[in-house]
């Protein structure tokens, strides 16, 4: 795969300008252009630089509402329901994550259920947010129907991202998963790349297991992770986002062609609430001390926690540039000097 690399403020900028052009104001464009650099910039293009012209496209169908965002509806003490609108998914995810943030600070824990938004991108962006403001965040979304439940043949589960965060002086613990064994994006970053899956993703068309990116996208039948556990956590995760939310649920989101009003969860608690910062901080040391004196599998490598590998791409990237797909960056460059109607 032919890459480009792409500094972090080129990058901004070219983001800046396409957003503009879309007729977003100018700070929900600095919004827009700073998150998909950030998930980028972390060593995840597959939910940063890579959906920017399928974000574009929503846009211009007006899937996407760019002159909407989220609001409140219904209040019950720290925890409330949220409208986005049909709003952009970012703006709204950031808003919410604030959200619950401030309820944390005023109560210890909030909780906002978001109805009616779009795709987030990047669910750990949310997560890392919540750690900078020294809170921990349990956050989950539910999506289009793209995994079968377990035993059956038919789409019916959302690979539904889940994601913990927890704040940490040394580096925030960020765990961000797909319910799926593979994100959807990270299949396509594997057919970009020309290679197969490490190990299997999913179905084809077959009924049989493979590693091979393409025959996945085509079946659109990913893996649970866990195999059945993983499809147990999905229709769990979902049921809560949608009762939560008085939102869309994964069934009713397939009723649609395409993916637009999911329904998201944002759990945030206030670390301070506990006041004994340094044990915590002890006793998370301890656990992942514990974790890396472990002997590898194969010389050179180590095991991580959950937002390590992120910390370390950050910093490569702010050093060497962003590697992005030359076919990626050159849409993204056409995007920016096409003129909109």
């Amino acid at each position: 795969m032919k890459t480009v690399q792409i500094t972090k403020k080129e990058m901004e900028n070219t983001l800046f300008k396409i957003f503009i052009k879309h007729n977003f104001p100018q700070e929900k464009a600095k919004l827009l252009s700073e998150v998909f650099t950030e998930n980028s910039l972390s060593g995840v293009t597959s939910h940063g630089i890579n959906r920017v012209p399928l974000f574009t496209d929503y846009v211009k169908k007006n899937l996407i509402n760019k002159d909407s965002e989220a609001e409140k509806k219904e209040v019950f003490g720290s925890l409330e329901r949220w409208d986005g609108n049909n709003g952009p998914g970012i703006i709204n995810a950031v808003k919410c994550t604030n959200r619950a943030i401030e309820l944390a600070k005023a109560n210890g824990i909030g909780l906002v259920a978001l109805r009616n938004t779009n795709h987030w991108m990047r669910g750990g962006y949310y997560g890392w947010q919540a750690a900078n403001h020294n809170c921990i965040s349990i956050l989950f979304t539910n999506t289009k129907p793209n995994m079968p439940a377990w035993g059956g043949k038919e789409l019916k589960l959302g690979n539904n991202p889940f994601i913990i965060s927890i704040p940490r002086k040394e580096g925030h613990v960020v765990l961000d998963m797909a319910i799926s064994q593979f994100s959807f994006g990270k299949i396509n970053d594997y057919k970009l790349k020309g290679e197969e899956l490490p190990f299997e993703g999913g179905w084809d068309n077959e009924n049989k297991l493979t590693k091979n990116p393409e025959h996945i996208l085509e079946s659109e039948r990913s893996l649970p992770i866990g195999y059945w556990k993983g499809s147990a956590l999905s229709m769990v995760l979902d049921m809560l986002a949608t009762i939560l939310s008085a939102g869309k649920s994964t069934f009713k989101l397939g009723l649609e062609e395409f993916e637009t009003g999911v329904s998201q969860i944002f759990i945030c608690l206030d670390k301070k609430t506990f006041n004994d910062s340094s044990l915590q901080e002890k006793l998370l040391n301890e656990i992942i001390d514990f974790t890396h004196k472990t002997t590898p599998n194969k010389p050179g490598e180590k095991t991580y926690y959950p937002g390590e590998r992120s910390l370390k791409a950050r910093r490569k990237n702010l050093n060497k540039g962003i590697p992005v797909n030359t076919t990626i960056w050159n849409t993204i460059l056409e995007i920016e000097n096409t003129t909109i109607n």
